[in-house]
């Protein structure tokens, strides 16, 4: 990828140019004229390659001064979920969250380069906006500034014209993104692919762009000073009245199998492949001229002092957990350097009680607390963590290295689960599940056969093995 992004760790809002004071940045929070030290966005450069060398950004089960993560792989194959944090995002006050969950053969190398390649675009994109509105003389927005005077509502931009940047941003950075694994000439994205819910926070800003059924929660005191669930995105399924709309526009199909009624899919106009069971995705290219698109939903949502901490997880959590039960989870842990592990684990022990009988989805979570403080660091150790880099999980079983090299197919996690009953009328087709090993039938594109989960995806197209490389 071609674009550069800025490694200071303490990027503000002004520069100096010949002594001269250069206007601030349209990213910073801060008062207009207001001197500050800033490194330039190219004052240093970095690529794709020296990504996991940042010290403020982090993608592996840690933390951060004001964040948690923790994934745990499931019970088929390889772990396809990923997950980033990545603080001082442009500026020092900005924090770059995101949670991936991939499906296909390739989900795993897509959601990881989703994970790598989307933040700097969208790096790329604000940047570029900027530079524009500093270049035509434009005084910038402030993130978080409030001020009673009419010359300051002049000069400064409006909260509508701010969220039109930022949206044009995430809009650009999910277009390229796509575009990218579409020319990818080593990732076949054609019957692969991944959500993504991704979040900037910057003061009490909080922007949102997401696609597909990962998901972002947040913690919030009510008046009573109770604690309360707010579901920041929607989960894009294919039954939703406008997404169904398109996709049948476009000429795709939506319907469930007489099995799952309750899980509607996207098909292919001509073959009942490949069921996808959501309605937005990167990748998943055989269905990008039938509806399935990578357009991401924008919202942006100011924050209060009421707001305590905000959730991002992949289906493996809510197929089994409620948002109440998530903010639960949260805001009782012992410490807030656990809370992901803890919300992982107990994803896990309810993946046992309420679906025995079926593989457990992987499971990602980004705890983020928005007053930005985090345990002690013997706090942190005794949790028994290791550092923000190390490749290993909870259970004991190596997370997929960050290489991308491993890339044998799996099958994906599903969308939603069976009921009890469903699942005691298919004990014959699940008697390998709970010896907690992968069969070579788990690595086959078979549909539903031997699982008593509803996959995101069910089949591969009859043509995809022969589809020539473009």
């Amino acid at each position: 990828m071609g674009c550069c992004v800025s490694t200071s760790s303490r990027s503000t809002c002004s520069s100096k140019s010949n002594g001269d004071t250069v206007s601030p940045s349209c990213l910073e929070i801060g008062f207009c004229g207001q001197k500050r030290t800033r490194r330039t966005f190219s004052d240093h450069v970095i690529s794709l390659h020296h990504l996991p060398s940042l010290p403020s950004r982090i993608f592996s089960n840690g933390k951060s001064r004001g964040s948690c993560i923790f994934t745990q792989q499931g019970r088929k194959g390889i772990n396809q979920d990923a997950m980033i944090v990545w603080e001082d995002f442009m500026s020092e006050d900005m924090i770059f969250c995101g949670v991936f969950d991939g499906h296909g053969p390739h989900g795993h190398l897509v959601a990881r380069k989703v994970r790598d390649a989307l933040p700097l675009k969208l790096l790329s994109f604000l940047h570029s906006s900027e530079s524009k509105r500093n270049g035509s003389g434009k005084t910038c927005f402030k993130g978080n500034v409030k001020s009673d005077s009419v010359e300051f509502e002049k000069d400064c931009s409006t909260e509508d014209k701010m969220n039109s940047m930022w949206r044009e941003a995430f809009m650009k950075a999910y277009k390229a993104m796509d575009k990218e694994l579409r020319s990818h000439p080593n990732l076949d994205c054609f019957c692969s692919g991944s959500t993504a819910v991704t979040i900037v926070k910057q003061g009490s800003n909080l922007f949102m762009g997401y696609i597909g059924d990962s998901r972002a929660i947040m913690g919030s005191k009510d008046s009573n000073d109770s604690m309360v669930a707010i579901q920041l995105t929607v989960d894009l399924k294919p039954d939703l009245p406008r997404e169904a709309e398109r996709i049948k526009r476009c000429k795709g199909r939506v319907f469930a199998l007489q099995d799952e009624p309750e899980v509607p899919r996207v098909w292919l106009p001509f073959d009942d492949a490949p069921g996808l069971a959501m309605a937005r995705a990167f990748g998943d290219f055989c269905l990008k001229e039938y509806g399935v698109i990578s357009i991401p939903e924008f919202s942006h949502r100011q924050l209060t002092d009421r707001d305590q901490f905000i959730v991002l997880a992949s289906d493996g959590v809510w197929d089994v957990l409620s948002n109440e039960e998530v903010v639960e989870i949260v805001s009782s842990a012992p410490t807030r350097s656990s809370a992901a592990r803890i919300l992982v684990d107990s994803a896990a022990r309810e993946w046992k009680l309420k679906y025995p009988t079926s593989k457990m989805d992987d499971c990602a979570v980004v705890c983020l607390f928005l007053d930005g403080k985090m345990d002690s660091e013997s706090d942190y150790d005794e949790q028994g963590f290791s550092s923000a880099t190390i490749q290993s999980n909870h259970s004991g079983n190596p997370i997929e290295s960050d290489d991308g090299q491993k890339s044998e197919p799996s099958l994906q996690r599903n969308f939603t689960v069976r009921s009890s009953e469903e699942n005691e009328t298919n004990v014959a087709l699940t008697v390998d599940v709970e010896d907690g090993t992968s069969s070579a039938d788990d690595q086959n594109w078979s549909g539903l056969e031997g699982v008593t989960r509803v996959n995101s995806l069910v089949q591969l197209p009859r043509f995809s093995e022969e589809r020539p490389n473009s």
